[in-house]
Protein backbone atom coordinates (compact mmCIF):
# COMPACT_ATOMS: atom_id res chain seq x y z
CA UNK A 1 0.00 0.00 0.00
CA UNK A 2 1.17 3.22 -0.70
CA UNK A 3 0.08 7.16 0.40
CA UNK A 4 -1.67 8.61 -2.15
CA UNK A 5 -3.24 11.97 -2.41
CA UNK A 6 -6.82 12.28 -3.35
CA UNK A 7 -10.26 14.07 -2.76
CA UNK A 8 -13.76 12.80 -3.09
CA UNK A 9 -15.44 15.94 -3.40
CA UNK A 10 -15.20 19.09 -5.02
CA UNK A 11 -14.03 22.05 -2.98
CA UNK A 12 -11.22 23.62 -1.31
CA UNK A 13 -7.96 22.86 -0.26
CA UNK A 14 -9.39 20.75 2.85
CA UNK A 15 -10.90 17.83 0.81
CA UNK A 16 -7.49 16.80 -0.36
CA UNK A 17 -6.92 13.16 2.36
CA UNK A 18 -4.11 10.84 2.19
CA UNK A 19 -5.27 7.63 1.63
CA UNK A 20 -3.59 3.78 1.48
CA UNK A 21 -3.80 2.75 -2.23
CA UNK A 22 -2.74 -0.28 -3.73
CA UNK A 23 -0.87 1.54 -7.07
CA UNK A 24 -1.05 -0.58 -9.70
CA UNK A 25 1.54 -2.00 -11.78
CA UNK A 26 2.45 -0.37 -14.47
CA UNK A 27 1.63 -1.34 -18.47
CA UNK A 28 2.95 -1.51 -21.47
CA UNK A 29 4.75 2.06 -22.19
CA UNK A 30 4.52 2.92 -18.51
CA UNK A 31 6.91 2.82 -15.15
CA UNK A 32 6.41 2.85 -11.76
CA UNK A 33 7.81 5.58 -9.34
CA UNK A 34 9.00 5.81 -6.11
CA UNK A 35 8.49 9.32 -5.40
CA UNK A 36 10.95 11.87 -3.87
CA UNK A 37 9.45 15.15 -4.45
CA UNK A 38 6.62 17.20 -6.29
CA UNK A 39 5.65 20.25 -7.67
CA UNK A 40 2.59 22.18 -6.97
CA UNK A 41 0.78 23.82 -9.81
CA UNK A 42 -2.31 26.21 -10.33
CA UNK A 43 -4.24 23.70 -12.64
CA UNK A 44 -4.28 21.41 -9.98
CA UNK A 45 -6.13 23.48 -7.41
CA UNK A 46 -8.51 24.47 -10.49
CA UNK A 47 -8.99 20.93 -11.04
CA UNK A 48 -9.43 20.14 -7.10
CA UNK A 49 -12.50 23.24 -7.04
CA UNK A 50 -14.20 21.48 -10.73
CA UNK A 51 -12.81 24.98 -12.52
CA UNK A 52 -10.36 23.00 -15.20
CA UNK A 53 -10.90 21.41 -18.39
CA UNK A 54 -12.58 18.30 -17.18
CA UNK A 55 -14.54 17.57 -14.56
CA UNK A 56 -12.99 14.57 -11.88
CA UNK A 57 -14.30 11.16 -11.16
CA UNK A 58 -14.33 10.28 -7.65
CA UNK A 59 -12.21 9.41 -6.21
CA UNK A 60 -10.47 11.66 -7.85
CA UNK A 61 -6.16 12.17 -7.80
CA UNK A 62 -3.89 15.03 -9.28
CA UNK A 63 -0.53 15.97 -9.65
CA UNK A 64 1.26 16.53 -13.08
CA UNK A 65 5.15 16.76 -11.72
CA UNK A 66 7.42 14.12 -9.59
CA UNK A 67 10.93 13.40 -9.29
CA UNK A 68 11.77 9.96 -8.57
CA UNK A 69 13.35 6.55 -8.59
CA UNK A 70 12.08 4.23 -11.31
CA UNK A 71 10.59 1.38 -9.09
CA UNK A 72 9.49 -0.89 -11.94
CA UNK A 73 9.03 -0.83 -15.15
CA UNK A 74 6.34 -2.02 -17.74
CA UNK A 75 6.18 -4.72 -21.10
CA UNK A 76 8.57 -3.52 -24.00
CA UNK A 77 10.28 -0.47 -21.85
CA UNK A 78 13.58 -0.09 -22.70
CA UNK A 79 14.12 3.57 -22.72
CA UNK A 80 14.63 3.33 -18.85
CA UNK A 81 15.30 0.95 -16.06
CA UNK A 82 14.84 0.17 -12.55
CA UNK A 83 16.71 2.54 -10.78
CA UNK A 84 17.01 5.46 -13.01
CA UNK A 85 16.31 8.72 -11.53
CA UNK A 86 13.48 10.35 -13.80
CA UNK A 87 11.62 13.68 -13.56
CA UNK A 88 7.95 13.60 -15.24
CA UNK A 89 6.61 16.27 -17.52
CA UNK A 90 3.19 17.21 -17.54
CA UNK A 91 2.05 15.64 -20.81
CA UNK A 92 -1.37 13.35 -19.54
CA UNK A 93 -4.87 13.93 -18.34
CA UNK A 94 -5.11 13.66 -14.44
CA UNK A 95 -8.32 11.25 -15.17
CA UNK A 96 -5.21 8.63 -16.26
CA UNK A 97 -2.44 9.64 -13.90
CA UNK A 98 -1.60 11.30 -10.51
CA UNK A 99 1.66 12.31 -9.10
CA UNK A 100 0.81 13.04 -5.98
CA UNK A 101 1.87 9.70 -3.39
CA UNK A 102 4.76 7.52 -2.40
CA UNK A 103 4.23 5.90 -5.42
CA UNK A 104 2.80 6.68 -9.21
CA UNK A 105 2.88 5.52 -12.75
CA UNK A 106 3.69 7.29 -15.33
CA UNK A 107 3.73 7.26 -19.16
CA UNK A 108 7.47 6.77 -20.46
CA UNK A 109 6.53 9.90 -22.53
CA UNK A 110 6.23 12.16 -20.19
CA UNK A 111 9.77 10.99 -18.65
CA UNK A 112 13.13 12.72 -18.51
CA UNK A 113 16.29 12.03 -16.68
CA UNK A 114 17.32 14.36 -13.97
CA UNK A 115 19.52 16.55 -14.75
CA UNK A 116 22.68 16.05 -12.97
CA UNK A 117 23.43 18.20 -9.71
CA UNK A 118 19.64 19.59 -9.28
CA UNK A 119 18.18 18.25 -6.09
CA UNK A 120 15.22 16.25 -6.29
CA UNK A 121 12.95 19.75 -4.70
CA UNK A 122 14.92 21.52 -7.78
CA UNK A 123 14.02 18.58 -10.46
CA UNK A 124 10.30 18.00 -9.42
CA UNK A 125 9.42 21.95 -9.73
CA UNK A 126 11.39 22.65 -13.22
CA UNK A 127 9.50 21.07 -16.12
CA UNK A 128 6.30 22.05 -15.93
CA UNK A 129 6.93 25.75 -15.38
CA UNK A 130 9.89 25.87 -18.06
CA UNK A 131 7.91 23.82 -20.39
CA UNK A 132 5.58 26.25 -20.35
CA UNK A 133 7.34 29.26 -20.57
CA UNK A 134 9.59 27.67 -23.96
CA UNK A 135 6.40 26.47 -25.54
CA UNK A 136 5.19 30.19 -25.61
CA UNK A 137 8.26 32.66 -26.17
CA UNK A 138 11.12 30.08 -28.05
CA UNK A 139 8.75 27.43 -29.96
CA UNK A 140 6.08 29.81 -31.17
CA UNK A 141 6.77 33.50 -30.57
CA UNK A 142 10.20 33.21 -31.63
CA UNK A 143 11.39 35.86 -29.57
CA UNK A 144 14.40 37.63 -30.61
CA UNK A 145 17.56 39.71 -28.96
CA UNK A 146 16.03 42.66 -28.13
CA UNK A 147 12.71 41.85 -28.30
CA UNK A 148 10.63 43.17 -25.20
CA UNK A 149 8.32 40.88 -23.61
CA UNK A 150 5.50 41.71 -20.84
CA UNK A 151 5.07 38.71 -18.14
CA UNK A 152 2.45 39.21 -15.80
CA UNK A 153 2.08 37.56 -12.60
CA UNK A 154 5.73 37.37 -12.76
CA UNK A 155 6.13 35.85 -9.27
CA UNK A 156 4.64 32.79 -10.47
CA UNK A 157 7.35 29.87 -11.02
CA UNK A 158 6.54 30.00 -14.81
CA UNK A 159 6.35 33.89 -14.65
CA UNK A 160 10.16 33.42 -12.90
CA UNK A 161 10.85 30.80 -15.89
CA UNK A 162 9.99 33.08 -18.60
CA UNK A 163 12.06 35.99 -17.33
CA UNK A 164 15.08 33.22 -17.46
CA UNK A 165 14.55 32.40 -20.54
CA UNK A 166 14.01 35.91 -22.18
CA UNK A 167 17.33 36.67 -20.40
CA UNK A 168 18.88 33.44 -22.45
CA UNK A 169 17.51 35.01 -25.51
CA UNK A 170 18.92 38.55 -24.65
CA UNK A 171 15.38 39.82 -24.80
CA UNK A 172 13.76 42.06 -22.57
CA UNK A 173 11.86 41.10 -19.70
CA UNK A 174 9.47 43.59 -18.34
CA UNK A 175 7.77 41.87 -15.18
CA UNK A 176 3.98 42.77 -14.43
CA UNK A 177 3.12 42.59 -11.28
CA UNK A 178 -0.02 44.22 -8.82
CA UNK A 179 2.08 46.17 -6.40
CA UNK A 180 5.86 47.13 -5.37
CA UNK A 181 5.50 44.45 -3.01
CA UNK A 182 7.83 42.13 -5.20
CA UNK A 183 9.39 44.66 -7.40
CA UNK A 184 13.17 44.27 -5.49
CA UNK A 185 12.65 40.10 -5.80
CA UNK A 186 11.70 40.43 -9.50
CA UNK A 187 14.60 42.65 -10.26
CA UNK A 188 16.92 40.31 -8.51
CA UNK A 189 15.40 37.28 -10.59
CA UNK A 190 16.18 38.98 -13.78
CA UNK A 191 13.79 41.08 -15.19
CA UNK A 192 14.83 44.01 -16.29
CA UNK A 193 11.89 46.20 -15.74
CA UNK A 194 8.55 46.06 -13.19
CA UNK A 195 5.53 47.74 -13.54
CA UNK A 196 3.56 47.68 -10.63
CA UNK A 197 -0.27 47.89 -12.51
CA UNK A 198 -2.03 48.77 -9.50
CA UNK A 199 0.26 51.91 -8.90
CA UNK A 200 1.36 53.21 -12.90
CA UNK A 201 0.52 53.45 -15.72
CA UNK A 202 1.25 49.98 -17.83
CA UNK A 203 0.79 51.59 -21.67
CA UNK A 204 3.21 54.70 -20.34
CA UNK A 205 5.98 52.93 -18.99
CA UNK A 206 5.68 50.25 -21.72
CA UNK A 207 6.32 53.17 -24.27
CA UNK A 208 8.94 54.64 -21.64
CA UNK A 209 10.84 51.53 -21.42
CA UNK A 210 10.61 50.76 -25.30
CA UNK A 211 11.07 54.74 -26.26
CA UNK A 212 7.44 54.56 -27.49
CA UNK A 213 7.68 51.28 -29.61
CA UNK A 214 5.78 48.95 -27.63
CA UNK A 215 6.47 45.75 -26.26
CA UNK A 216 6.45 42.74 -29.14
CA UNK A 217 4.72 39.75 -26.87
CA UNK A 218 3.11 39.54 -23.87
CA UNK A 219 2.48 36.18 -21.68
CA UNK A 220 -0.34 36.03 -19.16
CA UNK A 221 -1.93 33.62 -17.14
CA UNK A 222 -4.30 36.02 -15.53
CA UNK A 223 -6.80 36.80 -18.52
CA UNK A 224 -9.79 39.60 -17.33
CA UNK A 225 -10.39 43.10 -17.93
CA UNK A 226 -6.76 43.95 -17.49
CA UNK A 227 -6.08 42.47 -21.07
CA UNK A 228 -6.89 45.44 -22.59
CA UNK A 229 -4.26 47.45 -21.16
CA UNK A 230 -1.64 44.70 -22.24
CA UNK A 231 -2.85 45.03 -25.83
CA UNK A 232 -2.56 48.69 -25.70
CA UNK A 233 1.33 48.33 -24.63
CA UNK A 234 1.95 46.08 -27.96
CA UNK A 235 3.98 47.45 -30.92
CA UNK A 236 3.05 47.29 -34.18
CA UNK A 237 2.18 42.80 -35.17
CA UNK A 238 2.48 42.10 -31.78
CA UNK A 239 1.83 38.31 -29.99
CA UNK A 240 -0.69 38.32 -27.13
CA UNK A 241 -0.57 34.38 -25.32
CA UNK A 242 -3.10 33.58 -23.14
CA UNK A 243 -2.05 30.44 -21.08
CA UNK A 244 -4.26 30.66 -17.86
CA UNK A 245 -7.41 31.87 -16.48
CA UNK A 246 -6.65 32.92 -12.68
CA UNK A 247 -9.34 35.62 -13.49
CA UNK A 248 -12.65 34.04 -15.36
CA UNK A 249 -13.85 36.98 -15.80
CA UNK A 250 -14.04 37.48 -19.48
CA UNK A 251 -11.12 39.16 -21.24
CA UNK A 252 -11.75 43.05 -22.73
CA UNK A 253 -10.13 43.04 -25.98
CA UNK A 254 -10.01 47.09 -27.44
CA UNK A 255 -11.18 46.02 -31.63
CA UNK A 256 -9.65 49.09 -32.61
CA UNK A 257 -5.84 48.22 -31.14
CA UNK A 258 -6.30 44.98 -32.29
CA UNK A 259 -6.88 46.46 -36.00
CA UNK A 260 -4.65 49.07 -35.91
CA UNK A 261 -1.41 47.45 -34.98
CA UNK A 262 -2.46 44.07 -36.53
CA UNK A 263 -2.01 42.21 -33.28
CA UNK A 264 -1.89 37.99 -32.76
CA UNK A 265 -4.57 37.08 -29.94
CA UNK A 266 -3.54 33.79 -29.06
CA UNK A 267 -4.41 31.04 -26.85
CA UNK A 268 -2.20 28.70 -25.52
CA UNK A 269 -1.73 25.12 -23.50
CA UNK A 270 1.49 23.15 -21.99
CA UNK A 271 0.14 20.38 -23.74
CA UNK A 272 0.21 21.68 -27.46
CA UNK A 273 4.01 20.76 -26.85
CA UNK A 274 4.05 18.01 -24.36
CA UNK A 275 1.87 15.73 -26.70
CA UNK A 276 3.66 16.68 -30.23
CA UNK A 277 7.46 14.25 -29.80
CA UNK A 278 9.24 16.59 -31.64
CA UNK A 279 8.36 19.64 -29.95
CA UNK A 280 8.66 18.26 -26.73
CA UNK A 281 12.96 16.45 -27.30
CA UNK A 282 12.94 20.59 -28.46
CA UNK A 283 12.24 21.77 -24.68
CA UNK A 284 13.90 19.14 -23.32
CA UNK A 285 17.30 19.75 -25.04
CA UNK A 286 16.95 23.62 -24.47
CA UNK A 287 16.08 23.53 -20.62
CA UNK A 288 18.77 20.27 -20.29
CA UNK A 289 20.98 23.02 -22.03
CA UNK A 290 19.83 25.39 -19.95
CA UNK A 291 20.26 23.99 -16.63
CA UNK A 292 23.77 22.57 -17.15
CA UNK A 293 25.19 25.77 -17.66
CA UNK A 294 23.17 27.70 -14.43
CA UNK A 295 21.35 30.02 -16.52
CA UNK A 296 18.16 27.88 -15.77
CA UNK A 297 17.61 27.54 -12.43
CA UNK A 298 13.68 26.73 -10.64
CA UNK A 299 13.33 28.90 -7.50
CA UNK A 300 11.68 26.75 -4.66
CA UNK A 301 9.54 29.28 -2.42
CA UNK A 302 8.85 26.67 0.20
CA UNK A 303 8.61 22.71 0.76
CA UNK A 304 6.01 20.99 2.55
CA UNK A 305 6.19 17.18 3.63
CA UNK A 306 2.87 14.55 1.97
CA UNK A 307 1.32 15.13 5.33
CA UNK A 308 1.15 18.41 5.12
CA UNK A 309 -0.51 18.79 1.45
CA UNK A 310 -3.70 20.67 2.55
CA UNK A 311 -1.21 23.63 4.34
CA UNK A 312 1.23 24.02 0.59
CA UNK A 313 -2.48 24.32 -0.94
CA UNK A 314 -3.79 26.89 1.17
CA UNK A 315 -0.29 28.33 0.60
CA UNK A 316 -0.62 27.94 -2.97
CA UNK A 317 -3.49 29.73 -2.89
CA UNK A 318 -2.86 32.50 -0.69
CA UNK A 319 -0.78 34.04 -3.85
CA UNK A 320 2.18 35.19 -1.21
CA UNK A 321 5.03 32.83 -2.82
CA UNK A 322 7.72 34.01 -5.15
CA UNK A 323 8.69 30.80 -7.45
CA UNK A 324 7.78 27.11 -6.97
CA UNK A 325 6.02 25.18 -3.93
CA UNK A 326 7.18 21.08 -3.61
CA UNK A 327 6.31 18.59 -1.63
CA UNK A 328 9.11 16.66 -0.38
CA UNK A 329 8.64 12.72 0.03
Amino acid sequence: MSKVVRFHRIGGPEVLQIDDVDVRSPNAGEVRIKVKALGLNRAEAMYRLGQYTFTPEMPATLGYEAAGTIESVGPGVTEYAVGDEVNVIPAFSFADYGMYGELAVAPVHALVRQPAGMTSVEAAGTWMQFVTAYGALVDIGNLQKGDTVLIRAASSSVGLAAIQIANILGAVPVALTRTSEKRQALLDAGAAHVIATQEQDLVSEVNRITAGAGARMAFDPVGGPEVANVLRALSYLGIFFQYGALDTADMSIPVMEVLGKDLTIRGYQLFEITQDPERLDGAKAFITKGLQSGSLRPLIAKVFPLAQIVDAHRFMESNAQIGKIAIEI
